[in-house]
């Protein structure tokens, strides 16, 4: 992280990937839980020597940074302390922000063979996540599960006590054999008895150490019978919903859940949800190789393997349900349990790390299930063909949950083409395939940042960027904020009407007590400079200066030593709404310095795209502006 951004963080206040510790009186203690909370959950950064004024971080600085960080390492290579060591030398640095010493500590995401990382030598008491901008303290349930995704055992290859061949299902178990042998007629393991073949597929277990043989959890989830799946597993939850029905009074219009009614094993639950996910899906006439017409596409292919996917890699011990939800429009598939890999090393595809293998190699059988981690490429292949939205993957880190969304949204619909055509004109069929996927998607996301076309694109991130110059130079996009922070939307989206009443001045404001009616000397009477200031700014369009005078949009702040810096946003934006104004006009206003305001409050409204500039090519300009900018997007921003 460089200083500029580091800087701009500080203005900008702690959030789920930066906590701000003060160190003037020492190595402040709640380190450890915040290096737990990040490791725990997805990384973030730990800086030393920034404190907090009521609502506002200042560098403070370090007084004796050699001890500070001698004691740093000396609690974090401790097992007593930390349970595992996870920062390295080159992610602990010192560094110098406005003539003070502060430290910089990244924390990276440990690995799944790492977790829990805890602290004081007990993961039920010492185990953190981060939430936004705060460590909570792990439940007993978030512990168990992330020390069983650490294990090396599989999850599915436990083998359980008191369970027999009389706890599975005989239909499903013949249904297993009938879809085997129309696949491999020849397989020898079509001869085996039941227990035999349970055997080779890994869901009966012989323990020779112990000289013990049982059915593992392989077995019974994927043949059990429902009491007997339920025993074992008292949370175990299957859930498909289609929710096709425009009316939102309806929750969904189809349902298939644990109701007595059928064996809610795995398997039944594969091919009674892989039927009505595809039953509607419109197949165009093909040939294979043999001439003989083709029965599904690729994205059948995909349906199958994501349902798959949400079966094997689900945690079937947590307490969380397994969801499937079919819309008009997209698919939902929800499996408990986080990603054991990272969500790029799904998206580059060939890594691997199946939380249940026995259950992965059972579906393979009979033909279900990609190896070696090619199955969400194939996902991806198939989406792609369709110029769908890219599928995308979450992790609900609170909950641990995983999802993933399907949607089958074309990337270019006529109407958008048609609105894009407005926007480029006669150049639109000139446009690059890399302009073109910009503009779809600046058009479907209202906003959109270089990190955001890279999840749709291979090139480099400097020559998207340089393509987004190049659209924001043809007038064909906008853009706001600064540096990293840098958004882009269409050049003929408009303010949403919507949001303006999140501007008004509560009605507490409006009569400020009277601590704060006799503001200092230097703000009563400003300099005769200040006291003419240029018709251009004293004198704002008619239209405005009929219903809000910029004076009293001011007046709430204007004469107050302290407000809450929500107050001081909401003023400037309802300041900035209508023109765009100086720095110095909007200091005047308000009544503060203008370093105070550039700093404060300006600045960290840029680059969350809040403000724009009058000239975005020139920081510097003599004559820079801000503006209010007003997107549904942005809705989050002003609440």
């Amino acid at each position: 992280m460089d200083a500029e951004t580091l800087l701009q963080k500080i203005n900008l206040g702690e959030d789920e990937d930066i906590e701000f510790k003060a160190a003037n009186g020492g190595f402040p203690r709640d380190v450890w839980e915040t290096l737990s909370a990040f490791a725990n959950t997805d990384g973030g950064y730990i800086v030393l020597g920034v404190s907090q004024n009521k609502h506002e971080f200042e560098v403070s600085g370090i007084r004796n940074l050699n001890v500070i960080l001698k004691t740093f390492w000396d609690s974090h290579n401790n097992e007593q302390k930390l349970s595992t060591p996870i920062c390295s030398n080159s992610h602990v640095e010192a560094r110098e922000i406005e003539g003070q010493k502060i430290i910089l500590i990244k924390v990276l995401r440990a690995a799944r063979s790492q977790r829990p990382v805890y602290i004081n030598g007990n993961p039920l008491t010492g185990t953190y996540k981060r939430n936004y901008e705060g460590d909570y303290r792990c439940t007993k349930e978030e512990v168990q599960q992330m020390l069983r995704d650490a294990s090396s055992e599989p999850q599915d290859y436990q083998m359980l006590d008191k369970f027999d061949l009389n706890d599975l299902d005989s239909d499903t178990l013949k249904s297993f054999r009938q879809r085997f042998r129309s696949r491999k007629p020849d397989h020898a393991w079509l001869a085996l008895d039941d227990k035999e073949l349970l055997i080779q597929l890994g869901g009966w277990r012989r323990d020779r150490e112990i000289n013990q043989e049982g059915l593992t959890t392989a077995g019974l989830l994927m043949f059990g019978r429902e009491r007997s799946i339920l025993d074992a597993f008292p949370h175990y939850h299957l859930d498909y919903q289609e929710r096709l029905s425009h009316n939102p009074d309806t929750r969904w219009t189809f349902r298939l859940t644990l109701d007595g009614e059928w064996e809610p094993n795995l398997l039944n639950f594969y091919y009674r949800v892989y039927n009505r996910l595809v039953n509607d899906i419109e197949i165009p006439f093909q040939l294979n190789k043999e001439a003989v017409r083709k029965g599904e596409t690729h994205v059948h292919e995909a349906l199958r393997e994501a349902l798959v996917n949400t079966l094997i890699h689900a945690d079937h011990l947590s307490s969380r349900p397994l969801s499937v939800v079919k819309f008009p429009d997209s698919f939902l598939f929800s499996n408990p349990g986080r990603l054991r890999i990272s969500i790029d090393q799904l998206y580059e595809g060939g890594v691997s790390d199946p939380r249940n293998p026995n259950l992965q190699k059972m579906f393979q059988m009979l033909g279900l299930g990609e190896k070696a981690g090619s199955g969400f490429s194939g996902i991806l292949r198939a989406w792609r063909e369709q110029q769908w939205f890219i599928p995308l993957v979450s992790e609900k880190l609170d909950i641990e949950l995983t999802s993933v969304i399907l949607p089958m949204v074309s990337l270019i619909p006529q109407e958008v083409e048609r609105e894009l055509k407005e926007i480029v004109g006669d150049n639109y069929c000139q446009l690059t395939e890399i302009e073109r996927i910009i503009l779809v998607l600046a058009h479907k996301l209202d906003r959109i940042c270089n990190t955001d076309v890279q999840r749709y694109r291979n090139e480099h991130p400097k020559d998207i960027g340089e393509c987004l110059k190049h659209l924001v130079t043809q007038g064909w996009l906008k853009s706001f904020g600064r540096a990293r922070g840098t958004y882009y939307t269409l050049s003929n989206k408009e303010k949403s009407d919507h949001l303006l009443p999140l501007l008004s001045t509560p009605s507490e404001h409006n009569e400020p007590s009277s601590e704060h009616n006799e503001p200092s000397s230097e703000h009563n009477e400003p300099s005769s400079e200040h006291n003419e200031p240029s018709s251009e700014h004293n004198e704002p369009s008619s239209e405005h200066n009929k219903t809000v005078p910029l004076l009293e949009i001011a007046a709430p702040v204007r004469n107050k030593k302290r407000v809450s810096p929500e107050l001081m946003r909401a003023t400037i934006l309802k300041l900035c709404l209508e023109e765009y104004l100086l720095l110095k006009t909007l200091a005047e206003l308000v009544q503060r310095s203008p370093d105070t305001l550039r700093t404060h409050y300006i600045n960290p409204m840029l680059d969350e795209g809040l403000l724009e500039l009058k000239y975005p090519e020139q920081l510097n300009h003599p004559h820079q502006g801000y503006k209010a900018v007003l997107l549904a997007s942005n809705y989050k921003l002003l609440k």
